[in-house]
């Protein structure tokens, strides 16, 4: 994806997280939906990636279209998208896919936090292995001549105990997998999870082994400040002289002295 979609993308999902804490699956099953009538309608595509229309008349057409079939949420959400810039017509179908699949993991991370996360990703990853170990099945999956509702009811065996946010997954990559074959895009949603995943990590870097009563500490701060039960994973690096790193997600937090050390060189060299 090009810069411009990139940002346009980081832009979409800075919008929908306020959204998620309260999202219940339907919303995702409802992006998912306008992701199909995308898919299906090249026209629509080029309208709402169309530079020469203003954001405005974006989102009075999607009004149109969306406006008492769907959730405003997800009517928001979508208009978001064409109210920013892409390189191509398949980018903004991409994001809207990308914003689902975020959805449904913060659904199961709202429902079971990172149990919830956990039971998600092994769950994708059974259908996975059981597909790619079956050449029948794999036929079954992929042809295109058979009922998507059959395809859905036979992925939806092969899992038997998947989670409901699992479920809306694998049957998004069945009946709608966008060029790619089924277990190919459940790989793709895999990475998104394990994304989702990495707020529940907090990777702690310091220049010394810390000891269980400090370890303990900072577990019970950064709890604390990210108002949930943070697995910590901590390691070593002696070129930090002093202090830590600490990362949580996307977030960093440096307080090493080789940072300050950096900084200092840095306001010295300007």
């Amino acid at each position: 994806m090009a810069s411009v979609s990139s940002e346009s993308l980081a832009k979409a999902l800075a919008f929908l997280e306020p959204k998620l804490a309260l999202a219940s699956i339907e919303l995702p099953k409802e992006l998912f939906a306008v992701l199909e009538v995308l898919d299906a309608n090249a026209g629509l595509r080029r309208a709402l990636t169309d530079p020469a229309r203003d954001a405005a008349e974006k989102a009075g057409l999607l009004a149109q279209l969306l406006h008492g079939k769907v959730s405003a949420d997800a009517e928001d959400t979508v208009a978001q998208l064409a109210s920013t810039r892409w390189s191509s017509e398949r980018d903004i179908s991409d994001a809207l896919e990308t914003l689902a699949v975020t959805a449904v993991t913060a659904v199961a991370e709202q429902q079971d936090g990172a149990s919830g996360l956990n039971k998600l990703e092994q769950d994708l990853f059974s259908f996975i292995e059981v597909v790619r170990g079956n050449h029948e099945l794999q036929r079954a999956l992929d042809d295109a001549q058979a009922p998507v509702e059959a395809k859905r009811a036979l992925a939806l065996k092969l899992v038997p105990n998947a989670s409901q946010t699992s479920q809306v997954l694998i049957s998004q990559a069945v009946s709608n997998p966008r060029g790619l074959k089924p277990a190919a895009l459940l790989e793709r949603f895999v990475e998104l999870v394990a994304k989702r995943q990495q707020r529940w990590i907090a990777s702690v870097t310091s220049s010394v082994e810390l000891s269980a009563t400090q370890l303990s500490r900072l577990e019970t701060s950064l709890n604390k400040l990210y108002g949930r039960q943070l697995k910590l994973n901590a390691t070593i690096d002696p070129s930090l002289v002093g202090g830590l790193v600490v990362k949580v997600g996307d977030e960093v937090v440096d307080a090493s002295v080789a940072s300050r050390v950096a900084d200092l060189r840095r306001a010295l060299a300007s």
